[in-house]
């Protein structure tokens, strides 16, 4: 009698962890990206780390989409990152209906790197780069701006000149005619 009870208990763990089993490979075989942040993360992982070059990572939207199964998911999930300020959304000057995808954190690396790299080499006015981060980064979180706003928010921190905004797009922190 007591050998009939162990082999049920051990036929009844055995199916226990079958079930277990199958449980976790149907988890393995649903599982996809689902959040957009975790997917920005990886991607700005895989991007090359090269020292003497001062481009921060950034990602294409189009990507983000190829790798997260909801755009709709991604498109809330972008909008909330932007307005809490973890991510700058750039209109890219392609031609294409995509976008460029940069943390905040990298842009303003970005940002800094060029102040430094223009302060060593004593060029320009590296003061524009402080308007820009204090008046224009911290209110304007569209991915676009217009001509006359970008004057307008400059001009919070002194008197903006044509060769300010050349030095923006130069540095890379502007593109012409889209200016984000």
């Amino acid at each position: 009698m007591e050998r009939g009870k162990k082999r049920r208990r051990e036929a009844e763990e055995i199916e226990a962890e079958n079930r277990d089993a199958n449980h976790s490979l149907s988890l393995e075989q649903n599982l996809s990206f689902s959040d957009t942040n975790v997917a920005l993360r990886m991607m700005r992982a895989q991007f090359p780390q090269i020292d003497k070059v001062a481009i921060q990572p950034f990602i294409l939207q189009s990507q983000l989409y190829s790798s997260v199964k909801d755009r709709t998911q991604v498109d809330r999930e972008l909008e909330s990152l932007r307005r809490d300020k973890v991510v700058r959304i750039f209109k890219l000057n392609t031609g294409q209906d995509d976008h460029g995808i940069m943390f905040l954190e990298d842009y303003l690396k970005q940002l800094e790197h060029v102040v430094k790299r223009m302060e060593e080499k004593k060029q320009g006015d590296v003061d524009v780069f402080k308007w820009f981060k204090g008046h224009v980064i911290e209110s304007k979180l569209e991915p676009s701006i217009e001509h006359e706003e970008l004057y307008a928010l400059l001009s919070l921190g002194g008197q903006v000149k044509d060769g300010h905004i050349s030095l923006l797009i130069n540095a890379g922190l502007l593109v012409s005619e889209l200016w984000f």
